[in-house]
């Protein structure tokens, strides 16, 4: 993985499925500067121990950046050719945006019109949330479609897409 192919890269999966591991697994093997974009809350203890057995598992070698909101100004504040910035994730983001009542298309336009400018890889990671039934409540629904929306935009633009279920990929664009 170098900075000059064509696109980011965005991995989809489902809950434990292995998606986060098979992203940290391709930034280490670029031989890039390393760096870490965290969009997750800490809202209870489980979220806590989440987020710990992430950063243990990167290990030494990573910088992380804590953005659970203004995800584009994140990026474009960290973005040099040398570098590749994982992305984790993109559905904890559309939640934050949506508890905060944030104009979601708003800042999905903004993150779609700045990937084609980025000098650094990008790995996006996010969870499939379209393949189960439909949820009971609006909000619930809301957050599906927005999801599958932002999935469809990153894939468009992305120069590799990957489906991780059960720890294993399915290379789905590239």
């Amino acid at each position: 993985m170098t900075s000059t192919t064509a696109g980011p890269i965005l991995v989809l999966g489902g809950a434990r499925s292995g998606k986060s591991t098979f992203a940290e697994k391709l930034v280490t093997t670029s031989g890039l500067d390393m760096h870490y974009v965290a969009t997750g809350r800490a809202w209870d203890g489980e979220m806590q121990a989440r987020i710990a057995e992430h950063r243990d598992r990167r290990g030494p070698g990573w910088q992380t950046h804590e953005e659970p909101l203004h995800l584009t100004a994140c990026l474009k504040a960290i973005d040099t050719p040398d570098r590749v910035i994982l992305i984790d994730c993109l559905t904890l983001w559309v939640t934050n945006l949506m508890m905060e009542n944030r104009d979601v298309a708003a800042e999905f336009d903004g993150l779609v019109a700045y990937l084609p400018h980025a000098k650094a890889r990008l790995v996006f990671v996010s969870n499939e949330v379209g393949l189960g039934i439909v949820p009971e409540n609006r909000m619930a629904r809301d957050f599906r479609d927005h999801a599958g929306r932002l999935h469809q935009f990153i894939a468009e633009k992305s120069a590799e897409v990957y489906f991780i279920a059960a720890g294993l990929p399915l290379k789905m664009k590239g």
